[in-house]
């Protein structure tokens, strides 16, 4: 029995021996010769057998790429069949055009149409867009319906059809005719509230036959509950609410109808304001964030006769706010009484910037033609010369350098709280 037991322990005989040590004893293992060789070819075939699984994860990545990018376009082409059948729905639902890529329409850049001065349409960026919120404020006595009317006058000479909604009951007819509208076609409203005026601009924007609409002014929309209230009663809000409701119905229709809107404004003061401009505009500030365009008018100075006398305004308007070209441009125009704006005078000083018109000392000339001596007789020359006119501004306007010409100073650049005039402009014109 003992000698059997002996036979079945030897194939894994371990031998155990001490080392003495003083220090401490230790044990070691020793194997017996026959199992070093099982050992050597049980190696070699677990090393074979990581390799494989090596090889393995390898061709399993190589197939899990292709797949994902198998995946990826099929994904890709899904994405294109589901966003085009969005298309197709929304053309069924609401139109041809509803929904597209900038690629594949022909976008244009906005059309405009000029606003009678020739330094305004440069600042402005060609002229007064075409299917736009408009608003032209500043203060009393400065212009602002004039611009207006200019608009209504140059649209009326492309063939367009204006309209203006008189809220302040104030429309002279001779001053409009003499600024070159023309009354015997220009429509005329004077709504006895704000909710009708603003009913009117929308009607006439939807019908898509109105080419601008003037509104004098945003101040004199007055709400009807007001109207029927009585004298005195405080009510906060109703014009800064029917102004909110109505903008968000006109800047649409304006749009598709290509139809700009031009909203006179005026000035109010903020209470309690010590630092800063405390000028104000009234309606709330619904205009000013519709509104593709604002125009600040100003009166800067006079403009003298040969006799000394004063035959009309210098006038300065900043564009504090341009969505559709470069914003904070100025340009200065010569607005004369009982007709408007100084066209030619506009041009000169638009030809001289862009080199169009050489002015050597006091002479102003065109090419080999003296226009004449000084500012006021250059132009008289070119009002009785309409073809040397019509060249320079054809010139003008051609000339790549006016886009530059209504480019100003930093010093001249104004923030949107403070595109007013300041404290030392204010004191020149009181004076």
């Amino acid at each position: 029995m003992a000698t059997l037991a002996s036979s079945f322990v030897q194939p894994t005989r371990v031998c155990l021996h001490q080392q003495h040590s003083p220090a401490a004893s230790q044990f070691s293992v020793r194997r017996a010769p026959h199992q070093a060789g099982w050992d050597r070819p049980q190696r070699v075939m677990v090393q074979s057998a990581v390799s494989k699984e090596r090889e393995g994860a390898k061709g399993t990545s190589k197939v899990t790429r292709n797949s994902k990018t198998t995946s990826e376009k099929m994904t890709a082409d899904a994405k294109k069949q589901a966003l085009q059948s969005v298309f197709d729905s929304l053309d069924a639902m609401y139109g041809k055009g509803t929904i597209m890529k900038m690629g594949d329409a022909k976008f244009m850049q906005t059309e405009t149409f000029p606003s009678g001065s020739m330094t305004l349409d440069l600042a402005l960026g060609g002229g007064y867009p075409k299917g736009r919120i408009v608003e032209i404020y500043g203060p009393e006595s400065s212009g602002k319906t004039t611009l207006a009317l200019h608009a209504m006058a140059e649209m009326q000479k492309l063939g367009g059809t204006a309209a203006f909604i008189d809220a302040e009951h104030a429309f002279d007819a001779d001053y409009a005719a003499a600024l070159g509208v023309n009354t015997d076609d220009l429509l005329v409203s004077q709504p006895s509230s704000g909710e009708m005026a603003l009913e009117v601009v929308d009607r006439l924007v939807r019908s898509g036959a109105v080419d601008v609409i003037a509104v004098d002014s945003v101040a004199a929309l007055v709400p009807q509950a007001e109207i029927e209230g009585e004298m005195g009663l405080v009510q906060v809000g109703t014009q800064a609410r029917l102004m909110s409701q109505g903008l968000r119905k006109l800047v649409q229709n304006a749009s598709k109808g290509k139809c700009t809107v031009i909203f006179i404004n005026q000035i109010r003061h903020k209470i309690g304001v010590f630092y800063g401009s405390p000028e104000t505009t009234s309606g709330g500030n619904a205009l000013k964030f519709y509104a593709s365009v604002r125009i600040d008018i100003r009166r800067i100075g006079f403009v003298k006769g040969p006799n000394g006398i004063e035959v009309g305004n210098r006038v300065r308007t900043k564009i504090v706010k341009n969505k559709v070209a470069r914003p904070y441009q100025v340009a200065e125009s010569d607005l004369m009484y009982g007709t408007g704006l100084s066209f030619v005078g506009s041009l000169l000083d638009c030809a001289e910037t862009c080199s169009v018109v050489d002015r050597k000392g006091a002479w102003y000339s065109y090419g080999k033609t003296r226009l004449g001596q000084g500012r006021d007789k250059s132009i008289q020359f070119l009002e009785e010369n309409p073809e040397v006119c019509s060249k320079i501004e054809a010139a003008t306007r051609a000339s790549q350098k006016a886009i530059d010409a209504a480019t100003i100073d930093e010093d001249e650049v104004v923030s949107e709280d403070e595109h007013l005039l300041d404290e030392d402009e204010a004191a020149e014109l009181d004076d």
